[in-house]
């Protein structure tokens, strides 16, 4: 599978949602040749600030955009390394993993509502880092999601194999 340009999920987005590039750049209050050149492929490394900006009005997510232009690391077992890793996991260690991503998503529910209840008073600019933290512990409670599903089938497998 060959992994999608951050130039290419921007131009999706943008277009998915009828923006044009002078739309986007007004919204995300940035300049329109930044966007193009994120686009073409001249710029194949933007500013992570940039795509927190552009994300919030293409429909991708922040993580996405940041593991496209070689900046994050994707956690979904689309991600290729992840799903290597977890598919070879059996026994105890499959256990081990699934016991860490039942807790990781338990803990981060709890974050999301702290941080939720925290963001009613504050601040204009602090409202919008927790928001955006928020975003990011929900994009990681639905990559745990899609983990498990994997991690379950192969329980099963495990489990049918055993018998």
């Amino acid at each position: 599978m060959a992994k999608t340009k951050v130039g290419e999920l921007i131009q999706q987005g943008r277009e998915e949602n009828n923006l044009s590039m002078r739309q986007l750049a007004e919204l995300a209050n940035i300049s329109s040749s930044d966007i193009s050149r994120i686009e073409s492929g001249e710029r194949e490394v933007p500013n992570p600030k940039l795509l927190r900006k552009i994300s919030k009005y293409i429909g991708v997510n922040y993580n996405d955009l940041m593991y496209a232009s070689g900046l994050g690391a994707q956690v979904s077992p689309l991600n290729p390394y992840l799903l290597e890793h977890y598919s070879k996991l059996r026994g105890k260690e499959l256990k081990e993993a699934m016991d860490s991503i039942e807790s990781s998503t338990a803990n981060n529910k709890v974050v999301i509502e702290s941080l939720k209840k925290s963001s009613e008073s504050a601040d204009e600019e602090k409202k919008n880092v927790l928001l955006e933290t928020i975003e990011d512990l929900e994009y990681q409670n639905e990559t745990n999601e899609e983990i498990m599903k994997l991690l379950n089938s192969i329980a099963i497998k495990e489990f049918r194999n055993g018998k």
